[in-house]
């Protein structure tokens, strides 16, 4: 318990899907990319609950209100040989920042990684978001500034599928 906050941390299931999708549009309102959202209830609920679903969600509730959420999945490092964990998105409504809430999901998600027999959680942030990055070095989370990021998507990725 932080700051004197109940909290309660959940899996998702699939009739959370709008919840979810709630959740996804306030981060991207929160990063300043809300157009960027094409995420659909239908979408999510094939690639989170579908056949073979992609990742997982966890809710952090305090008492009835769901307050934050994490989505993540599995990797593999193939240096290691054993398993990470990646953080896509985590995200807490801002009335609830500031209360330890980021913190335990973090702390949950770690407490996974363990069980599961990953040696890392690795996650991406924005470079202007100065409060999460405080707090992610104040957990002892260090950038990886020798890695550059690159996405494929769109008619690139369309071109290079085409090529085989």
């Amino acid at each position: 318990m932080a700051s004197g906050v109940a909290l309660r941390i959940v899996a998702a299931t699939e009739r959370d899907v709008p919840l979810i999708l709630e959740f996804i549009r306030e981060l991207a309102a929160y990063e300043k990319q809300l157009d960027r959202v094409e995420a659909t209830e239908a979408r999510i609920r094939e690639t989170l609950f579908g056949a073979e679903p992609a990742a997982s969600v966890i809710f952090a509730f305090s008492g009835d209100k769901p307050v934050a959420f994490a989505v993540f999945y599995f990797t593999y490092s193939t240096f290691a040989g054993l398993p990470g964990l990646y953080l896509e998105d985590l995200f807490v409504k801002p009335e609830a920042r500031g209360l330890g809430i980021g913190r335990q999901l973090l702390s949950y998600l770690a407490r996974l990684a363990k069980e599961k027999g990953c040696w890392r959680i690795e996650w991406a942030v924005l470079h202007w978001n100065e409060t999460a990055i405080g707090f992610y070095r104040k957990l002892g989370a260090i950038p990886m500034e020798e890695w550059a990021v690159y996405r494929l998507f769109g008619k690139p990725l369309d071109q290079l599928a085409a090529e085989g």
